[in-house]
């Protein structure tokens, strides 16, 4: 009955606890962050003035115009980008003059020529090239009067003019391969009139191999489609993929390589996580051999470098906004099936930045789920609640037995934590005598106590003196008797260590061996669970093995007494070592694939504990201390048959 009650207790107390927040399914973390993704178009337009032979004629161009993706990372108007989407507008590059310089040529040389003598564009190229050619004085006297400008346009149409607060240059060397002078991080910070916007924030997590990435952006294949209706450019398109490994620029910097696909339009747009934020800013893509995009090799900056970039700009919260906080909520109730709520949410998103295209789309769905509810599910829970309670109740005296078992139950990470508070509890080992003397290893410090004395055997321990005992029984169902005994003494911090020796060795902690064991049988016997290991005897002289057997998948480690290795050279069989107690044994024939490289025989009384090939190779997978000690031993064992070769050389 105590059990039972203990467990309705607890069952309580965990049906109350707040749940972990946990990542947002894709849908949501679109959503969340996709009104604030913003197309980036720069345009360097104006007029050229030159002279064709006939005079200086000044001609208005069309201008040359990039397109590229941004973000504002603060809700008060500021924008992220690539510094090489905004480039040619903000420091006017002499390739950008030098393009609008030849189109002038073109407009006010080439083709009044081409009407003269009844020719159209393209029809006869080398006459074209020829007037070119002949026009080539009046380029470099050509004087042009720019008219620069950075637009961003949201999901609503609506284009802000924004100027750019701070610029990090794209990457570049120079032709010897260093870092030119003017090499960033290839980032711009854009500012556009003051006002509410939405916003996204920058991850805070380390990013790891295998984790989920969203790009959001305009990519030009998308813009420019013959398919497709205008009102492409209105809203960002998002691709899916995950991290699939970190590189370095040309001048060292740090990327993250996706395999989400992206495209030329893409540059400067976010790369978000399932949290809904950012982890980096799209930088470039990878062309093959023909110019063709070559996906699962697009590179990102990491949402570190961006952190670094806004400092001593006026962003010092990304992420912040008014509108993402009251559209975040509006999502999370539309999404959970709350739609009188969710109106209520997006509608006030909707006041704070109006016409935004996923906003309006969201609050007419939810409007129209408040018209037209959909069918209510069956009332289960009412249902059921009878069955709910009894099994509440079954559960609860479960965890109650449960908890009832393991109150005195601590685990090793419990034990350092007591010692390093001062504690200082007396580790007591109470294994069986068979068990003790098994197993060379024991907790370090620790005191031992035959189980059958712990009755009576003296203990000079205060009454308050913590104790923690530990075995390797099923269950710790020797030191839980003990426990009990100490306690029924008077002792009355008696602890259990869960899992015993074996649950102390997993957990990596150090360990002690009663007698002088090499380092690598150290890591084996920490290693090996020996209640279920096979173990085979030898008598003096005995052959364990012989050079040139298969060795079946064995391996062995010496439990006790010594094992000769022997070897034939020319005929003779000589001694090429003795191994004792804790070393490794046969391991070789494993590693090799290939039949014994020596023959062993026991020198006296020998002990061996089988390993099978499986197990070895998922202890050196798996155990890093144990494969170095590894390593070093056959290290030692190449040298050494490197000498014994040489000395028999030298017999011969």
């Amino acid at each position: 009955m105590r059990a039972l009650v203990l467990g309705l207790l607890f069952s309580g107390a965990w049906l109350g606890a707040p749940t972990r927040t946990s990542a947002y399914s894709i849908q949501e973390a679109i959503l969340r962050v996709k009104p604030a993704v913003v197309l980036i178009t720069t345009t360097v337009g104006g007029d050229v003035t030159l002279n064709c032979g006939r005079g200086p004629v000044t001609v208005s161009l069309a201008p040359y115009i990039e397109t590229g993706t941004g973000w504002f990372v603060d809700g008060r108007g500021y924008v992220i980008t690539n510094a090489h989407v905004v480039d040619p507008a903000y420091r006017l590059p002499p390739w950008v003059i030098h393009e609008l310089k030849k189109k002038a040529i073109d407009q006010a040389c080439v083709e009044p020529k081409l009407k003269a003598r009844r020719l159209m564009h393209g029809e006869r190229p080398e006459v074209e090239e020829e007037l070119r050619q002949a026009a080539a004085g009046a380029l470099a006297g050509a004087k042009l009067e720019a008219q620069p400008q950075i637009t961003v346009m949201l999901s609503n149409g609506v284009k802000l003019e924004a100027k750019v607060q701070k610029f990090s240059p794209p990457p570049s060397v120079d032709s010897a391969g260093k870092p030119t002078p003017d090499s960033g991080r290839d980032l711009a910070l854009l500012r556009v009139q003051e006002g509410i916007y939405p916003a996204i924030g920058l991850t805070t997590r380390e990013v790891q191999i295998g984790d989920p990435v969203h790009i959001l952006g305009f990519p030009g294949v998308v813009l420019a489609h013959e398919l497709l209706n205008q009102s492409v450019t209105l809203e960002a398109s998002a691709t899916n993929g995950a991290v699939s490994g970190f590189k370095v620029d040309v001048i060292n910097q740090n990327l993250i390589q996706t395999d989400a696909p992206a495209a030329h339009g893409n540059s400067g747009g976010p790369a978000i996580t399932d949290e809904a934020t950012v982890v980096g800013v799209m930088q470039f893509v990878s062309l093959s051999s023909s110019g063709a995009l070559t996906q699962g090799f697009n590179f990102l900056i990491p949402a570190r470098d961006v952190g670094k970039f806004l400092q001593g700009t006026e962003v010092t919260k990304p992420g912040d906004s008014k509108f993402t906080a009251v559209w975040a909520a509006g999502i999370e109730a539309l999404l959970s099936e709350r739609y009188k709520a969710a109106v209520v949410k997006l509608t006030e998103a909707n006041q704070l930045v109006p016409n935004l295209t996923d906003v309006k789309h969201s609050l007419n769905l939810a409007q129209e789920k408040v018209k037209n509810p959909p069918p209510q599910p069956f009332p289960w829970a009412l249902t059921t609640l009878g069955v709910t309670l009894v099994s509440v109740g079954a559960y609860g005296s479960m965890w109650g037995q449960r908890w009832w078992k393991n109150r005195f139950r601590v685990i090793p990470t419990q034990v350092i934590g007591f010692i390093e508070r001062g504690l200082n509890p007396v580790l007591l080992d109470v294994r069986t005598k068979t068990d003790f003397e098994t197993s060379p290893l024991k907790l370090p410090g620790s005191t031992r106590l035959e189980p059958e004395e712990a009755e009576r055997a003296p203990l000079n321990f205060e009454p308050e003196q913590m104790i923690v005992t530990y075995c390797t029984s099923p269950e710790e169902q020797q030191s839980a008797r003990v426990a009990q005994v100490l306690r029924q003494r008077g002792y009355r911090t008696v602890r259990i260590l869960k899992g015993g020796l074996g649950g102390w060795t997993n957990a990596r902690l150090p360990v002690e061996a009663k007698s002088a064991l090499p380092s690598i049988g150290l890591e084996l016997y920490k290693n090996l669970s020996l209640g279920d290991i096979e173990r085979r005897r030898f008598r003096p002289g005995e052959v364990i093995f012989k050079e040139g057997d298969d060795p079946h998948d064995e391996a062995y480690v010496i439990h006790s007494g010594t094992v000769e290795i022997r070897r034939n050279f020319d005929g003779e069989e000589r001694v090429l070592n003795r191994n004792g107690e804790g070393e490794p044994l046969g391991e070789i024939g494993l590693f090799r694939k290939g039949p014994r490289s020596a023959t062993a025989v026991a020198t006296d009384d020998v002990e061996l504990l089988v390993i099978k090939e499986e197990r070895l190779e998922w202890l050196v997978r798996n155990r890093p201390q144990l494969a170095l000690e590894l390593l070093k031993r056959l290290s030692n064992l190449v040298v050494a048959t490197d000498q014994e070769r040489a000395q028999a050389g030298g017999v011969r």
